[in-house]
């Protein structure tokens, strides 16, 4: 079973819903989930925030958090997956945020990602240090992302 289909699954057999905020990963977290027969189920939606502006006006993440630490920052990525749960008016919330490469970004290299889970019973938030082309950490970053909400689903929050 894919880790789509796995984080469907426990979020169905809690009575959960979802909702995803994507940066770097640009729709890929969202596409794997609905590519499972059924997701619509449990997926209530997601929203690509990939400029910076959008992590704060769409989903509420702080003005002065962003300006301080920029957008490739784990208190950022809690904050996405927060705001994408109230925005969804989801249970669970998924988010990914951090630099994809070729070139840094406010001065963070290709590979640095964060994720986080935001569940009724608290945040988690991963770093992720990948390797590879701008294709290979973003797909690194669906996983890493997946694979959390996974673990936080499993009762390992």
């Amino acid at each position: 079973m894919s880790l789509a289909a796995e984080v469907l699954r426990a979020a169905a057999a809690r009575g959960w819903t979802l909702g995803v905020a994507e940066s770097l990963t640009g729709g890929l977290v969202v596409a794997s989930l609905v590519a499972v027969p059924g997701a619509s189920a449990v997926l209530r939606g997601g929203v690509l925030a990939y400029a910076t502006d959008l992590k704060a006006s769409v989903l509420g993440v702080d003005r002065g958090l962003l300006d301080e630490r920029g957008a490739v920052d784990p208190d950022v990525a809690a904050a996405m997956a927060d705001g994408v749960r109230r925005v969804m008016d989801a249970d669970i919330g998924i988010a990914t945020t951090g630099v994809a490469g070729p070139d840094p970004q406010g001065g963070k290299q290709p590979g640095l990602v964060f994720v986080a889970v935001s569940t009724p019973v608290g945040a988690r938030v991963e770093r992720l240090d990948l390797a590879g082309d701008r294709s290979e950490i973003r797909q690194g970053a669906v996983t890493g992302a997946l694979a959390l909400a996974s673990d936080a689903l499993a009762g390992t929050h």
